[in-house]
């Protein structure tokens, strides 16, 4: 596997996004998408021209070939992703909202074949790649992919690679919220870039200020510290420097899913580009922005020819 430029792994579901608004139980149109917050990160990122390689399993049935086939399109390597007969793929179901809130989502998840992923589906190949993406979903849920997310992201920092860490917090996957601080906070230690919410800094820290936060983490290995402010933009911190960068005004939002997912593509490509954490955080911004205008949760990442010209690499 040459010249890799990134490994991301986790669950890709099928969706179900609803084509009207209305409670999910009386729709009856919906469109058939893929969702995921770690496969959007990996896409965006295949978008902007980086080789990314994706790891996970998907179930011998009709929404395992379409998730299979959707990211193949989408130009990720999936030479590494398990059909799994024994267990099915997930799937979602999406409310459609016309007034700029919160979609209402449903999982089918529990069981699927991506929560069965193990240290065992791991190829030494992958650990090439230049750079891991990871979040606190895969560990969220199972043991199994909790040790095959501790496993990657031990031996890609021991291999002196690159990695960056966005909590993804999904409290529900969890048996207790002391477990779930303490796991995702073991794993952020190990990462060079942390990518956190301001909420989800707040509860896993139990610090209220961004400085805080960023604080917390620095102390604990990382070298950069990425908080999400939402409209208000973001917030930076390392050993050094700390600053903001404003957010981009959005007209009319239409669907909030993936903005954070949007903004991990911009910060996460521009760093491995060479650029400074500002230019990170603009680019991070105009990716979230940009995402909240669309329907679905990938739909709106941009290609390389589609960045703002300000966001643009440095040798573009």
């Amino acid at each position: 596997m040459p010249d890799l430029d990134i490994l991301c792994f986790g669950e890709t579901m099928a969706m179900f996004v609803a084509e009207e608004s209305g409670e999910l139980a009386e729709v009856k149109r919906f469109n058939k998408r893929i969702a995921g917050a770690d496969s959007n990160v990996a896409i965006g990122l295949s978008r902007l021209g980086f080789k990314v390689a994706w790891l996970s399993r998907v179930g011998d049935d009709s929404l395992g070939r379409f998730v299979l086939d959707s990211l193949t399109r989408e130009g990720l390597d999936c030479r590494h992703v398990q059909v799994d007969p024994a267990h099915p793929t997930g799937f979602q179901m999406k409310s459609r909202e016309t007034d700029g809130s919160d979609p209402k989502v449903e999982y089918f998840r529990r069981g699927s074949a991506a929560s069965h992923l193990s240290i065992a589906d791991l190829v030494p190949d992958l650990l090439k790649a230049r750079h891991l993406h990871a979040t606190g979903i895969p560990p969220a849920l199972s043991e199994s992919c909790r040790a095959l997310s501790r496993e990657l992201m031990e031996c890609m920092r021991s291999a002196g690679r690159s990695l960056s860490f966005d909590p993804n917090l999904r409290p529900s996957l969890w048996p207790s919220e002391a477990r779930m601080i303490a796991e995702i906070n073991a794993l952020a230690a190990l990462a060079h870039w942390v990518l956190p919410g301001l909420e989800e800094g707040r509860l896993l820290t139990g610090y209220d200020s961004p400085a805080d936060i960023a604080a917390f983490y620095l102390e604990r290995g990382a070298e950069a510290v990425v908080i999400k402010l939402g409209p208000e933009g973001a917030y930076y911190r390392t050993a050094e420097a700390e600053g903001r960068i404003a957010g981009v005004p959005v007209a009319t939002v239409v669907d909030t899913v993936g903005a954070g997912d949007a903004f991990a593509v911009g910060v996460v490509s521009a760093l491995l580009e060479g650029r400074s954490l500002p230019q990170a955080l603009k680019r991070g911004n105009a990716l979230g922005s940009r995402a909240v205008q669309h329907i679905g949760d990938m739909e709106g990442l941009p290609h390389r020819h589609e960045l703002p010209e300000e966001s643009q690499p440095q040798n573009a």
